[in-house]
């Protein structure tokens, strides 16, 4: 039975989804009655997320909406469609929706083919991106899962660079492999919970909540690591990582945005919900590993970006430097570790698609990304300019925006943990200010050496349109980090203290066997 009226999250998912349809009824040829409709379900789509982030208090389980889908042939569990809001999915929910209309105005200055098929596929992929958020049912969730990623395989095989089959074939098969592990996992875990815990709607997810964790050890940590490594390729997490550069690097400029925004986030935020959520003690057990290749992998992305030319490819090799920070602060598994995590998702989509938005704009003008083309543009550019200096002082973290609260109590909460993995962490300030503020340099300062660059036009209206939202949001968040953490703080306290009952567990169990160890060995003699 529906438990919720009106079911607004049925409205928010699927609002997109209408907007896709009716864009499937409209002629190709009605190019700019086909934009404005998808803009219009994009802010629609917004209004109803400023109706949750206006009414959602901090609240376990808000504007839950459930209905039964459908019966697993033969086994008897029941799936729901089952939608949801708390702490851990607040903000990437409401993020996503506030996004989308920026990446569909964005598109205008670069996708001028097969229109009506680009912006159908952007809007199927926000109600994928929405119902991974909202999902309370772990076969809901990956039906969204998959949902979601399909679009940005057309759009990066369509509308990407020259290099976009090779980008394309890439990205199919490093998230192919992650969906079918996670297949594996979700269906033996929806399985084990209906044979072993006698629960007839065994996925969803308050029921595998309180099944999963009464597994034995070695089936938990099978089933963890199954789930984990689909969430690292997504992420993605060191040493699977390699085919994000060339993703971004080919993608339009629309789809970096999205992808850089959004999609990445599902990884982080599939590691926190599930990984962290259903398998508490081998999240605790093996937090040292994810800390530790989240550390290595700010310093090692921080370190390909120093190398690349292409700014494009450069902000691509940043996000594996930055999101290494969400990874280190959720697994170092204290509360400020875990809320740096969790708002960090939301400012690196802010600073990095702030980036690819102003990239693709430079791009549009000179069609290069290379930075020796460059130089001198402030000149030419002043608006661009200092547009570009604040979102590339907010990746660095700059006191006072949006980057530094979010690193700040993520290397405080993981120096609880681990300060060694803590000090690796903070090299990936110094080298973050390194490669951000010497592109910045060759880009914008020096002499102008070349006419081309002396006679570039300066940001429009509807560019800068597109940039005030987001510039907006760095220097809020910056100044006043507790309107958007206070909350998510219910929900993330009680995952952080479910976490560190396991951690304190397996000390526990750990003492207890070297007693025992000691014990014997007093026997013996």
């Amino acid at each position: 039975m529906p438990s919720s009226s009106p079911p607004l999250l049925v409205v928010l998912t699927c609002l997109p989804l209408a907007g896709a349809l009716l864009l499937l009824a409209l002629p190709s040829a009605r190019t700019a009655l086909l934009r404005l409709v998808a803009l219009a379900a994009t802010l629609a789509t917004a209004g109803v997320a400023a109706i949750v982030w206006r009414d959602y208090g901090g609240e376990a389980s808000a504007f839950e909406y459930a209905v039964p889908w459908f019966t697993l042939p033969g086994s008897g569990v029941e799936v729901q469609f089952k939608l949801g809001l708390d702490g851990l999915s607040f903000l990437m929910c409401v993020f996503t929706a506030f996004l989308m209309p920026i990446v569909m105005l964005s598109a205008y200055g670069h996708v001028g083919q097969r229109v009506k098929e680009f912006l159908v596929w952007m809007l199927v992929m926000e109600t994928g991106m929405l119902g991974v958020f909202l999902s309370l049912d772990l076969v809901l969730f990956y039906f969204f899962w998959e949902i979601s990623l399909v679009p940005l395989y057309f759009v990066l095989g369509i509308w990407g660079g020259e290099r976009r089959l090779y980008a394309t074939l890439k990205f199919f098969l490093y998230t192919l492999a992650g969906s079918l592990l996670m297949l594996v996992a979700v269906i033996w875990l929806v399985y084990a919970a209906r044979t072993q815990g006698r629960i007839t709607q065994a996925s969803d997810l308050s029921e595998l909540m309180a099944f999963a964790p009464t597994l034995p050890s070695t089936t938990q940590a099978w089933l963890f690591f199954a789930f984990a490594i689909a969430f690292a390729i997504k992420v993605p997490l060191l040493p699977f990582h390699t085919w994000l550069p060339d993703a971004h690097t080919e993608a339009p400029t629309a789809g970096s945005v999205v992808l850089a925004g959004v999609l990445l986030k599902m990884g982080t935020y599939g590691l926190l919900r599930f990984c962290i959520g259903l398998f508490p003690e081998p999240a605790a057990r093996f937090a040292p590993l994810f800390m530790a290749l989240g550390a290595i992998g700010i310093a090692y992305g921080a370190l390909l970006a120093m190398a690349q030319n292409d700014i494009k490819r450069l902000i691509a090799c940043s996000s594996v430097s930055h999101l290494g920070y969400v990874v280190l602060g959720l697994f170092a598994l204290t509360d400020s570790g875990v809320r740096g995590g969790v708002l960090q998702m939301v400012n690196h989509g802010i600073s990095t698609g702030l980036l690819f938005l102003l990239v693709g704009m430079v791009y549009e003008r000179r069609h290069t990304r290379a930075l020796d083309e460059f130089g001198g543009i402030a000149k030419a550019m002043p608006v661009f300019a200092v547009c570009f200096t604040i979102a590339v002082l907010s990746s660095v973290g700059l006191p006072g925006l949006n980057g530094f609260v979010g690193e700040y109590m993520i290397l405080a909460g993981s120096f609880e943990a681990s300060p060694l993995w803590a000090a690796v962490g903070t090299s990936g300030l110094v080298l973050g200010a390194v490669y951000l503020l010497s592109a910045t340099r060759r880009l914008l300062l020096g002499p102008v050496l070349r006419r081309e660059n002396a006679e570039l036009g300066d940001l429009n209206a509807r560019e800068i349109g597109l940039l005030v939202p987001l510039l907006v949001l760095v220097v809020w968040i910056g100044v006043r980090p507790a309107d958007f953490l206070a909350r998510c703080e219910p929900s993330l306290n009680a995952l952080v203290e479910r976490a560190q009952a396991a951690r304190v567990n397996l000390a526990s169990a750990s003492d207890e066997a070297r007693l025992l160890a000691l014990s014997s060995e007093g026997d013996l003699r």
